[in-house]
């Protein structure tokens, strides 16, 4: 992939008009609101939150380039090439939405990492499947503190038993994510490092676009 793919496949994190987070969008979305004047470039450097129109992170991007190219993720049109923030701030929203993470296949695998949790061993998604600790057959519900990420061979030897009952353990006890589980994972990537603060707190939680 050339750096002109990478740099589109990268994601801003959105922060209302008090600087809490809301959500998360992609490059060409960012860009449409700096040059509407509908947000702004927020950028952290020692320490410090600056804050950037569209010219002036222009301008700035000019100076990172020639003094700090491999810090940024680039692109590049006819006339300059400008670095891809990693987040903005609305200019005229406050509001933040309260969002439970969304109960599905995809964030099940991502916050167990898609690692089987019964034999431990990590697996690509074709090989994984999901598991009821409590069967259905017994009551159990389908519900973030009853299903597991779990590997076809040990969901087999499993079957309809309990974990206690098939001589079985869990890695982990089974939890609600405070957040989305596929942005904690986003976050192990370095590029990204100035959205924890944002992200800290548990009562956040952050709507993927």
């Amino acid at each position: 992939m050339d750096a002109v793919a990478t740099a589109l496949n990268c994601n801003v994190l959105v922060l209302n008009r008090h600087y809490l987070a809301i959500r998360v969008i992609n490059v060409r979305r960012a860009f449409s609101l700096l040059c509407r004047k509908m947000a702004e470039v927020i950028h952290i450097e020692d320490g410090q939150y600056l804050a950037y129109d569209f010219d002036g992170w222009r301008e700035v991007s000019e100076f990172k380039r020639e003094f700090e190219p491999d810090s940024h993720d680039w692109i590049r049109t006819v006339r300059f090439d400008i670095a891809v923030p990693r987040i903005v701030r609305l200019s005229f929203y406050d509001r933040l939405p309260r969002q439970e993470v969304k109960f599905n296949r995809r964030n099940i695998y991502a916050r167990d990492g898609n690692r089987c949790q019964y034999c431990g061993r990590k697996f690509a998604t074709t090989e994984l499947s999901l598991d009821h600790v409590i069967p259905r057959s017994q009551g159990g519900q389908s519900t973030w503190e009853n299903v597991v990420c779990c590997c076809l061979r040990c969901n087999i030897r499993k079957g309809g038993r309990t974990p206690e009952e098939a001589r079985m353990h869990l890695l982990a006890v089974p939890r609600r994510p405070h957040r989305n589980p596929v942005l904690s994972i986003k976050l192990s990537d370095g590029r990204y490092s100035s959205w924890k603060q944002f992200l800290d707190h548990a009562y956040w939680s952050v709507e993927l676009k």
